[in-house]
């Protein structure tokens, strides 16, 4: 049995489009004389379609692009994840299922029993759980389908859930084990999702095949890199990671091959990062109907960032940079940045705000009288700069790129409705120390972000000779402490018990709770990491912390 693994990219409540894209790799396959394809989790209306899975118009729009796609499977047979209502009008209205089409006609409703809702997951808010879990059969071959959950659990992974439809499965002796999913990327997430997959085949000793989706829906990424497993649990297929693709693998007496589909080299944690944060920028302009960009352009290792990364994604000619320089920004700072803007190719304007600071201030002097400066002034400096920003953006139809670090989005430094402006965080999950390593990478052919902009120490130049060290640790240990505290989610007293100074713990969770109203107004921030700040990580504004 010939089986087509179809990996595509899917656009949130764009039917028109995602079922002809699903149609089209029908037709491929078709032509390649496969006899079963099979598409991702929710391929039908997309994920995750939050509260647009209560509008009953979409379900409509699904049940429709569901009969549609059937159409179209006469010669072959189909997998495809989509909403599906439930009957019963005691549970919810929905089923999460993985929907079976034969000869034309959908043959069985394949329901999702394991609802996650952990990290940025929510799916008790649509779905019913289901509670049965029975094999279905294709051309004599018994085949053990389940919906991302419903294999992910296990129990070396850490049981979670009340049972385990796998376990019911087995008990049918299935011939192949399918799995249809949507698992986000993070950086660490590969090597677990492998190691989950081995375990069910080993435990089953049957072949396996996981498709998952690629495509980037705001904050959350998905990096495809679907899988087929033998039955002794090596990768005889890997599909393409952050990119569409249709490969083809051969079922034969309970074992898959393949001759079309090859297996991907190891990739390097930051070109990983890299590649997710250019597919995340890129499909946020692409499906909002978005096309240029615009950035504040310091010198600073951020904004150079965030510059390349979308003159990389979005096309130079796409992004323009605004340089404000004040009366404490140095000329090295100027010249950094117009290295990159040379560099880059990206268009560029030079605004100096130091009558406009000015201004405010003698605005406010009367207000001010026998008061010293402080932060407030230097944050005066960061607000002009967004009134410039949103004013260009405004009149020219660009959408502002924020370009603040998680290290600084962590601990607050940043000034709400001044740095911290802008439509989508591109770089708020990346710690300062790591952006170090991920401007080398983008470096790592010709020089794009000016090698004096990576070696020279971090200032926000708000003030004379600031450096970002006057007010925080090095980085260096700054991260350390930030990613016990948030990705791991240790308390305080847990991070000192590894071996970190008291004082300076207590002052990083201090500067981390009190930063949760300002993180509460950010923009959306693109996810790479296990934990990223926004819908996976939820924190009361009004509490106690403990520590």
């Amino acid at each position: 049995m010939k089986i087509a693994l179809a990996q595509l990219n899917y656009h949130i409540g764009n039917f028109e489009a995602n079922t002809a894209e699903i149609i089209q790799a029908i037709n491929q396959a078709k032509e390649a004389s496969a006899d079963l394809i099979i598409f991702s989790e929710l391929a039908i209306g997309g994920y995750p379609a939050k509260d647009l899975l209560r509008s009953n118009v979409f379900k409509q729009q699904c049940n429709e692009a569901i009969h549609q796609i059937a159409a179209h499977c006469k010669e072959i047979a189909c997998i495809i994840g989509a909403p599906v209502t439930n009957s019963d009008p005691k549970g919810k209205e929905l089923y999460n299922t993985a929907v079976f089409i034969e000869q034309g006609a959908v043959r069985n409703i394949v329901k999702k029993g394991l609802l996650p809702d952990y990290d940025v997951f929510d799916e008790y808010r649509y779905f019913e759980p289901n509670k049965r879990f029975d094999c279905i059969i294709l051309n004599g071959v018994k085949i053990a389908l389940t919906v991302c959950e419903d294999l992910w659990d296990d129990d070396e992974g850490g049981n979670s859930y009340v049972g385990d439809p796998m376990d019911e499965l087995r008990k049918e002796d299935p011939d192949l084990l399918i799995n249809i999913a949507a698992s986000p990327f993070s950086y660490t997430h590969f090597d677990e999702r492998v190691k989950v997959l081995s375990r069910q085949v080993k435990k089953s000793n049957r072949p396996l095949i996981y498709v998952n989706q690629v495509g980037a829906h705001m904050d959350i990424i998905f990096d495809g890199r679907s899988l087929a497993l033998s039955r002794e649990g090596t990768k005889v297929a890997e599909l393409k990671r952050f990119d569409s693709d249709l490969q083809y693998v051969t079922y034969h007496q309970k074992n898959i091959t393949s001759t079309t589909a090859s297996i991907k080299d190891p990739v390097a944690e930051i070109a990983l990062i890299h590649d997710a944060l250019i597919l995340g920028l890129r499909d946020y302009f692409r499906k909002s109907g978005f096309k240029r960009a615009i950035l504040g352009l310091s010198g600073g290792l951020d904004s150079a960032l965030v510059a390349a990364l979308a003159c990389e994604a979005l096309g130079a000619d796409n992004v323009l940079s605004i340089l404000m320089p004040s009366v404490y920004s140095s000329d090295h700072s100027i010249k950094d940045a117009l290295d990159l803007v040379n560099n880059t190719g990206c268009k560029h304007h030079i605004v100096p705000i130091k009558d406009i600071a000015s201004a405010y201030e003698n605005t406010l002097a009367p207000i001010f009288e026998g008061l010293k400066p402080d932060t407030t002034e230097e944050n005066i400096q960061a607000r002009a700069r967004a009134v410039i920003l949103m004013s260009i953006s405004n009149k020219f139809g660009h959408i502002l790129l924020n370009t603040s670090n998680k290290s600084e989005a962590a601990v607050g430094y940043g000034t709400l409705y001044g740095d911290m402006a802008g439509s989508i965080s591109v770089i708020g999950d990346v710690y300062k120390s790591k952006a170090y390593d991920l401007a080398r990478y983008i470096n790592r052919e010709r020089e794009i972000i000016p090698i004096n902009t990576i070696e020279k120490a971090p200032s926000a130049e708000l003030r004379p000779d600031q450096k970002d060290s006057d007010s925080l640790p090095e980085y260096d240990l700054l991260d350390k402490i930030l990613f016990e505290l948030i990705e791991n989610e240790k308390s305080g007293s847990e991070v000192v018990a590894m071996g970190f100074e008291k004082a300076l713990v207590e002052r990083v969770s201090k500067l981390v709770n009190n930063a949760e109203f300002k993180r509460f107004q950010a923009p959306p921030i693109l996810r790479i990491s296990p934990k990223a700040f926004g819908s996976g990580r939820q924190i009361p504004l009004v509490a106690k912390y403990p520590y």
